[in-house]
């Protein structure tokens, strides 16, 4: 018996009954990104923010093709999180890794046994990593002071305190001091000056080490918030980080057509009735709904593009599936057992969450958990 093929590109499942929605992700657009960026920042180092399973879209893919890239250094969310990284980073060993959510006694011996770097938060996590013994004295961490995002990180008062605690210091081997921008996205809030003056003020008070501030709409905003290390997220997996910085689309997301029926003038569509025909229409259900990452707020509330129509979203996007009014394309345009693009170059991340009323972030992450994977561009 032949051995079954491997799908690689959505042209082979279009008539695939199995998949009823397919995820693409061009890793090397990813990468594209990356270097994007990377030129965009001048002589400051451009690291990757891969947490969440690189946004939702597969780090064991995304990653090692990063490292391919150039990419050294990577941060990540929980030690979990650090853990399957540093397995997709294994032909790299010498990538650094920082776990950005803090340090834990408990999870000392992953730190340890990983490579895993802290970003310490609080001066009791300072001191908890200090009374630790399952780590290395010399082992390196970060330190994160809040700016006036009011999240994570030391504030102003911990800040004097750690400044003052020459011994913490000392015992301490800092590779990275950094925060976080809150509203970079908008170039023009007020707060982000107010952080990159209050990172200076700090970083003026304690020793001398590499520095990171700008987040991938950070970097847009100059030369004077790169420092040392920059850190996009969103920007590599094609979110736009602030007006006028498109990034390549990295995602086409599509469901197939399971049925294409006539409604009357007047009849519903879906769950609580919420739709009504004002005409006869073609209704096209489509395998993919909110276990699959379509949000229920798009239901009768958007539309997408297929070609050059605007198709809109009628009636609730359910668990399984959703429904789509054609009755404006061409009879012959689409069939049964087709695939549409839910997201995909003229359905951009960004448009698609706008719709939506959330961000980019959240399609993301919440996108193709039972959708067949497809990685190109590797």
């Amino acid at each position: 018996m032949r051995p079954k093929r491997k799908i690689r590109t959505l042209s082979d499942v279009q008539n695939n009954p199995i998949e009823h929605s397919t995820l693409e992700v061009d890793v090397k657009a990813v990468c594209e990104n990356w270097h994007r960026l990377d030129k965009a920042s001048g002589a400051a180092e451009t690291a990757a923010v891969v947490k969440a399973d690189a946004y939702g879209l597969g780090a064991d893919p995304i990653v090692p093709a990063l490292c391919e890239y150039g990419v050294k250094t990577f941060f990540v969310a929980n030690v979990f999180e650090g853990v399957q990284i540093r397995e997709a980073t294994k032909p790299f060993p010498e990538r650094k890794i920082f776990v950005l959510n803090g340090f834990d006694l408990c999870a000392a011996p992953q730190f340890a046994k990983h490579n895993l770097i802290p970003v310490l938060n609080t001066i009791q996590e300072i001191q908890t990593f200090l009374a630790q013994t399952e780590i290395d004295s010399e082992s390196p961490v970060a330190v994160q002071m809040d700016t006036g995002m009011n999240r994570l990180g030391l504030s102003r008062k911990e800040i004097s305190e750690l400044s003052q605690s020459k011994g913490s210091l000392e015992r301490l081997n800092i590779i990275l001091w950094m925060s976080h921008l809150a509203c970079a996205e908008d170039p023009d809030h007020p707060l982000n000056k107010r952080q990159l003056d209050r990172f200076n003020s700090s970083l003026e008070k304690l020793p001398p080490a590499p520095a990171s501030l700008a987040n991938s709409a950070g970097i847009h905003l100059g030369s004077e918030y790169h420092f040392d290390v920059v850190r996009p997220g969103i920007a590599l997996y094609g979110g736009s980080p602030s007006p006028g910085n498109r990034m390549q689309p990295v995602v086409r997301f599509a469901g197939k057509i399971l049925q294409l029926r006539d409604v009357d003038e007047g009849e519903t569509v879906g769950y609580g009735a919420e739709f009504r025909a004002e005409r006869t229409s073609k209704i096209a259900t489509v395998g993919a709904g909110y276990a699959d990452g379509i949000l229920r707020s798009l239901g009768n509330t958007s539309s997408l593009m297929i070609g050059s129509y605007a198709v809109p979203i009628v009636g609730r996007v359910s668990m399984d599936v959703l429904a789509l009014d054609v009755t404006d394309l061409p009879p012959s345009y689409l069939r049964e057992g087709d695939h549409v693009p839910l997201i995909d170059t003229q359905n951009l991340i960004d448009d698609v969450a706008k719709q939506a009323d959330t961000i980019s972030y959240e399609i993301l992450t919440r996108l193709g958990a039972r959708s067949k994977r497809i990685y190109t561009g590797r």
